[in-house]
């Protein structure tokens, strides 16, 4: 039986590991699996475990307030090192480009313990942006010895950088296999009150990046208040990261704006409801990219640069960064013009077609992939 420790420290780890979860727990006979909580962002990270009814068997509890990313990052080495000594699993896996994602990669290797990264592959080519996640995969491409590439642009970025071929899978993301799972939960839900359930037309806003602190994140702000005083017909739903450098300067400025409706971040129920509901997003959040095109929603991304350009590429996403006068105008567009509204609200299936979990649990019981490699659908 293979003994599989699953390490995750915030809400989208546990929403993208959750169906890698299931399936291993649907081999009984073949697999023990070991679930780690880093609580690297504690609030999030349990109310996303309670979406999924998963529960950790260890919790390290690292999150401390306002905490620098090499000290969060020494304390996941700290924490990490003693509990795989005392487990000694055959295989570590993490998901995606958190420290706890780097910090549990390099400590496998160390440790000698094989690693598994999920979401492997995702590059801007930029070292700073995102900040830092676009080092922390980096080094767990490194040191990992299975590449779950979600995308053939992931793979070949792997293959570049020297992977060795026989190391990286194309499974497609597991983000589809848990908005799927979810979306059966929530299909017959309404909305509350409170998230927009009027006849207004919904725009689902999220913004927490850390390279858009300070001066970004006030033209933002700015941009989102100018489309709500433009459309009386639409509501601004904007879920607010706890950070204090997001709270603070998005109730400064969009607090008293009748048109944007500021809430507590959403748990991830409420968030695939929300998405169902939105007529378009505005986001700089990776999973909400996957996410949201799979829906058929026109999406606007809050950055400079995207690690996943094939919505991009498939013209139901577009890249805007945090200008404000260019988040007000391709919003407009979209908002007046229905042949453009049109030509993005397509749903198209780049990122994943629900089977992503099952290659993964095959190449980690099996060593290698029986279902057909993922094939992307626009």
């Amino acid at each position: 039986m293979k003994h599989v420790l699953v390490v995750f420290g915030t809400r989208p780890e546990v929403i993208k590991l959750a169906p890698v979860v299931f399936a291993l727990r649907a081999r009984p006979g073949r697999a023990r699996v070991t679930l780690c909580s880093t609580g690297q962002h504690r609030a999030l990270l349990d109310s996303a475990l309670g979406a999924f009814d998963l529960k950790p068997d260890h919790d390290l509890a690292v999150m401390q307030a306002a905490q620098h990313p090499a000290d969060l990052f020494g304390r996941l080495m700290l924490a990490l090192r003693p509990l795989v000594d005392e487990l000694r699993p055959d295989t570590i896996v993490v998901q995606g480009d958190t420290s706890t994602v780097a910090a549990a990669a390099l400590t496998g290797f160390l440790c000698g313990v094989r690693v598994a990264h999920v979401e492997a592959g995702l590059r801007t080519r930029d070292r700073r942006a995102p900040f830092p996640e676009e080092v922390d995969r980096r080094v767990a491409g490194v040191v990992a010895d299975e590449h779950f590439a979600p995308t053939a642009r992931a793979r070949d970025n792997l293959l570049r950088e020297g992977v060795p071929p026989e190391t990286v899978f194309l499974t497609g993301n597991t983000i589809v296999d848990a908005l799927e799972w979810m979306r059966a939960r929530v299909a017959d839900r309404p909305l509350p009150p409170h998230l927009g359930a009027d006849a207004r037309r919904v725009i689902l806003v999220t913004a927490h990046r850390r390279e858009s602190f300070g001066p970004p994140l006030r033209e933002l702000c700015l941009a989102l208040r100018e489309i709500a005083e433009r459309f009386e017909d639409v509501l601004l739903l904007y879920p607010v990261h706890l950070n204090p450098n997001v709270q603070r300067p998005v109730r400064e400025l969009l607090g008293d704006c009748p048109r944007v409706r500021l809430t507590e971040p959403l748990a991830y129920d409420d968030l695939v409801a929300v998405l169902n509901r939105a007529e378009l997003v505005l986001t700089d959040s990776g999973g909400i990219q996957e996410e949201a095109p799979a829906l058929g929603k026109p999406t606007l991304v809050l950055r400079e640069k995207t690690e996943r350009p094939e919505a991009v590429a498939a013209g139901v996403v577009r890249v805007v960064g945090t200008d404000r006068r260019r988040i007000v105008a391709e919003t407009s567009r979209l908002l007046s013009d229905p042949d453009a509204y049109r030509a993005m609200a397509r749903a198209v299936h780049v990122y994943g077609d629900g089977l992503a979990a099952r290659r993964i649990c095959e190449v980690l019981l099996d060593g290698r992939m029986t279902t057909p490699a993922f094939e992307p659908r626009a």
